[in-house]
């Protein structure tokens, strides 16, 4: 038996809920063997962040070469960046890797708690770094910063996902997040470069939410790395992100995580 090897490269949440953590519960929940490289060390909790402490740039590449010099790695995702001298040190270490497999890049900015997870003047550097992504997974707040416009309509995200698919070349998943449009339904909008895929869900309250990014970023590069499409992966990560919500075990005194053992059976008692 053969595992697929998938690498993150994300900050860790001292919580479990998200970053890092999050990622590996979701690489075994869809049959991968997950595999790190932690950016920065992040305390926090589900009531906010606390502090932040960034891994120095020579450690984030060496944990790179470290892992893509010894495991058949056959897909990345990127979340928590934090500086430009990190989102440096990463381009060069793929590029030492002559990496061939996709990377997924979640444009991680802003915690939902309002606390930055990315330098502002490190925006710049990371829209140059979503060229290297088959696809990208921002937010509406994070698509409004990489195109310098609001987005309100589903027809906003629509084009936002065609004007970033330009920027970049990657495909693009826009997410709507937790603003319930047409009643209690929200939405998503896929751009694969040919097709616009619109990805609905049922509303979920906002209480059990922490690490939602982290988790469909983390599924979709799972995804990949098993073989599957783009959309695939995309729809696959977006139907478990949906049973990780609702089976959500009601942790923390704010806002809570997600259940990533919900597809064994495993709810809250």
């Amino acid at each position: 038996m053969s595992l697929a090897v998938v690498l993150s490269i994300a900050g860790s949440d001292s919580g479990g809920g998200a970053g890092i953590q999050a990622d590996l519960k979701t690489f075994q929940a869809l049959g991968c063997f997950g595999t790190t490289a932690i950016t920065a060390i992040t305390c926090q909790n589900t009531t906010g962040v606390r502090g932040v402490q960034a891994m120095t740039p020579e450690i984030v590449r060496n944990q790179i070469l470290a892992v893509t010099e010894d495991f058949p790695v056959r897909a990345a995702k990127t979340g928590m960046l934090f500086s430009t001298e990190i989102i440096d040190a990463v381009s060069k270490a793929l590029d030492d890797t002559s990496y061939k497999f996709p990377i997924v890049v979640d444009p991680v900015m802003v915690a939902s708690t309002g606390a930055r997870l990315l330098r502002e003047d490190a925006e710049k550097a990371l829209a140059s770094f979503l060229v290297r992504a088959a696809v990208i997974t921002p937010n509406v707040p994070e698509s409004e910063v990489l195109l310098g416009r609001k987005i309100v309509t589903l027809d906003d995200m629509e084009k936002a996902a065609l004007d970033l698919h330009e920027m970049t070349g990657s495909a693009v998943l826009v997410k709507g997040g937790h603003r319930a449009e047409h009643g209690n339904v929200v939405f998503d909008v896929l751009y694969d470069g040919a097709h616009f895929e619109i990805l609905e869900a049922m509303f979920q309250s906002p209480r059990n939410t922490h690490g939602t990014g982290c988790t469909l970023s983390a599924g979709i590069a799972a995804g990949l790395a098993r073989g599957l499409s783009i959309v695939e992966s995309v729809r696959e990560a977006k139907k478990f992100l949906v049973g990780a919500l609702a089976g959500a075990p009601g942790l923390g005194h704010g806002t809570g995580p997600l259940n990533h053992l919900w597809m064994s059976g495993l709810t809250q008692n």
